[in-house]
């Protein structure tokens, strides 16, 4: 088994592993994956020592928490960490209900379980989305519980009402009572823009945010001033998609109709900065991946990046890429070149 570092939630008593899980691909994003292959997946991640594990009712419209559940009762519960989120209610499709398209946004997951999706940000329906999920998991117990998808982002016009949800109406109180009462044991946001978690911050002592997309090897807008503030006030990040939805997994060996950022076909010029990260690394023998999985781990507010393997050889190279050497001159290059922040802490770096 390899032996992975572990980083401690500053508020709290949680212990992640700096690499973790993430379970949307097993909720049947973008493929299929059967349930032999998805056990496999996760049985690879265990025999590797990840014990950080993230999903989300919605994945799949309950299948990665079902197929969470089921693997994770096979280990002592004191020996993994576990998160999932709240916003939204997952209610059963009426059996007579005219077969229908998916709603923009939700056409990755392939066969997706017969429920449908009910935002609600509201106290009362954040304790029935706790509920729910541990009913799904088949434990008495979730270590964090992330807000997930609130902002602008998701929810355009209808932010507002959401907001007010949240805040005025009771979500986040209700967040910090089931913390109280030992159902949750930690608070954070789930969320692809980072400002809505500076915003949040504001109404709620946040233990924690699962950060998608928002602080990689190709964006790191959130360093200063909101990074500095999670420092400062001891709010952990976690870091998903390091790879901004493969790009930097893949680099440039695929065809560029099929390479994706941010969930969508990357744009030009993203596919030429690629490009350019990719021959520093080429120049040092570094995989682009391994390079991009390590980067945000640099920043001391960073406590685990959580990739979603598709099967045990993706998690297999993962861990492979989490392991790799990097030399301080490949980041020292970076810098030099423009490609990262000049203020972006890297690996190894003592300041």
């Amino acid at each position: 088994m390899t032996t992975l570092p572990t980083r401690m939630l500053p508020r709290t008593r949680h212990a992640l592993t700096a690499l973790g899980m993430g379970g949307a691909p097993l909720g049947n994003m973008y493929d299929v994956i059967s349930e032999e292959a998805s056990r496999a997946t996760f049985d690879a991640a265990w025999a590797a020592g990840i014990r950080f594990f993230d999903t989300a009712p919605f994945y799949g419209y309950t299948l990665s928490e079902r197929r969470f559940g089921e693997a994770l009762r096979a280990h002592p519960r004191d020996q993994w960490v576990l998160s999932t989120k709240v916003g939204r209610l997952l209610k059963p499709l009426s059996p007579l209900a005219v077969p229908r398209a998916l709603p923009a946004g939700e056409t990755a997951w392939q066969n997706p379980l017969p429920f449908e999706v009910h935002y609600d940000y509201t106290a009362a329906a954040i304790r029935r989305s706790v509920e729910d999920s541990l009913q799904r998991l088949g434990t008495n117990r979730i270590d964090i519980a992330l807000v997930h998808d609130i902002g602008r982002v998701t929810h355009g016009d209808r932010h507002e009402f959401h907001w007010r949800q949240l805040t005025s109406g009771g979500g986040l109180r209700e967040l910090e009572a089931l913390r109280r009462e030992g159902l949750i044991g930690a608070i954070g946001l789930g969320v692809n823009e980072w400002e809505i978690v500076r915003d949040t911050m504001e109404h709620v002592d946040l233990d924690c945010t699962l950060l998608a997309g928002r602080y990689t090897l190709l964006e790191q807008q959130a360093l200063d001033p909101f990074l500095a503030r999670c420092v400062e006030r001891g709010v952990g990040i976690i870091v998903g998609g390091p790879f901004n939805s493969g790009i930097l997994a893949a680099g440039l060996r695929r065809p560029s109709s099929t390479l994706k950022f941010n969930y969508a076909t990357a744009p030009a010029e993203v596919v030429a900065r690629v490009a350019q990260l990719q021959a520093v690394c080429d120049g040092f023998e570094v995989p682009l991946a391994a390079a991009a999985l390590q980067f945000p781990l640099g920043h001391p507010a960073v406590v685990s990046c959580v990739p979603g393997p598709r099967n045990a050889d993706e998690l297999q190279g993962i861990v492979r890429w989490m392991t790799q050497p990097i030399p301080a001159a490949l980041w020292s290059t970076l810098r030099e070149q423009g490609l990262i922040d000049a203020d972006a802490p890297v690996p190894g770096e003592k300041r």
